[in-house]
């Protein structure tokens, strides 16, 4: 397996009123062939930024990605012009977005819509391209899929329409999946139906994934490795198990203590104290520290790199310097 998406020191910001708010402040992470790899933190970190960067759907004005690289198969997707750009998107790389019915076009029905995404990416006449949709659907395991495919977005359920945008973005059987709060909005027992279509479609495709969410349930379940973002930068990343079982960021730390345990009694959760900074006034130094219960000398001074705690567990912060940084 080599790796097919690689992104270093990305940077995206938006300017607004006279301010530059950085959304993205840096990021780095690779993701394997056939492997999910999680990107989880607080509404607001730079997860769905992170997203939209990569496929080069930034809003401009007011963003505009300043700096970095974004490797996709060797290419670096900054460097393509928008054709080139186009022709990915779809095809090699899709996404699911947090909210279906904002995605599919209401005035279309469901087939129409997705029949033009494999006819434009698979040259496929209409006639199969409508045969590949009822296919696609069935795999899903939507009922009376032929049905479902003259139906508009509004008719569906909110589970259903989830369903269709899965069966969409893989119809081209992309190399990359991102997932963007594949299950938000959605009852439990739809989550986790969603959750296992998304894997049965991922080891049937042999698809990988990049899957943004805010529940660590769902990072537990899915995931083979995990970063953890903080004000626009990734503070730790490690292999799913090992980051659950010793977690190293104080940030993460303190996120896993505020979830509730059915084996501890508690009458309170735990909590960590402040709050997360203003992205157009970032605080110097690691950007956690006003908040940390650890602190010392360096963490106002200067932004610590991420520091290699275990072989593949990466942690930003100073507890950990006296080990190796990762180059």
């Amino acid at each position: 397996m080599g790796t097919l998406l690689r992104i270093k020191n990305l940077k995206t910001h938006f300017f607004s009123a006279g301010r530059v708010i950085r959304a993205l402040d840096g990021v780095s992470f690779q993701i394997e062939e056939g492997e999910v790899f999680g990107l989880v933190g607080e509404t607001g970190c730079g997860k769905s930024v992170t997203a939209l960067s990569i496929l080069r759907l930034i809003p401009f004005p007011p963003g505009k990605i300043i700096g970095g690289e974004i490797h996709f198969k060797g290419k670096d997707l900054l460097h393509l012009d928008e054709d080139e750009m186009r022709s990915i998107r779809g095809k090699e790389i899709s996404m699911i977005f947090q909210e279906p019915m904002t995605s599919l076009n209401p005035v279309f029905r469901i087939g129409d819509q997705m029949v033009e995404v494999i006819v434009l990416h698979q040259r496929l006449d209409r006639s199969r391209a409508s045969r590949k949709v009822l296919e696609m659907l069935q795999r899903v395991h939507i009922p009376d899929a032929d049905r479902v495919m003259n139906q508009y977005p509004h008719q569906l359920s909110g589970g259903m329409r989830q369903r269709v945008m899965i069966a969409m973005e893989l119809s081209c059987h992309p190399l990359l999946l991102i997932a963007d709060e594949p299950t938000t909005a959605l009852d439990v027992t739809i989550q986790a139906q969603i959750l296992r279509i998304i894997k049965e479609m991922k080891n049937e495709l042999q698809t990988s994934i990049l899957l943004i969410t805010h529940d660590l349930g769902v990072i537990a379940e899915m995931c083979d490795r995990v970063a953890v973002m903080y004000a626009g930068s990734i503070v730790e990343e490690a292999g799913v198990e090992e980051i659950f079982e010793s977690p190293g960021h104080p940030y993460t730390q303190g996120l896993w203590g505020a979830i509730p345990r059915v084996d501890q009694e508690r009458e309170t959760l735990s909590v960590i104290p402040g709050m997360v900074p203003d992205l157009s006034q970032l605080p110097p130094g690691c950007k956690f520290h006003p908040r940390c219960p650890y602190r010392f000398a360096p963490c106002d001074q200067s932004t610590p790199p991420l520091f290699q705690i275990s072989p593949g567990h990466l942690a930003s912060c100073y507890l950990y310097s006296k080990g190796e940084t990762d180059g």
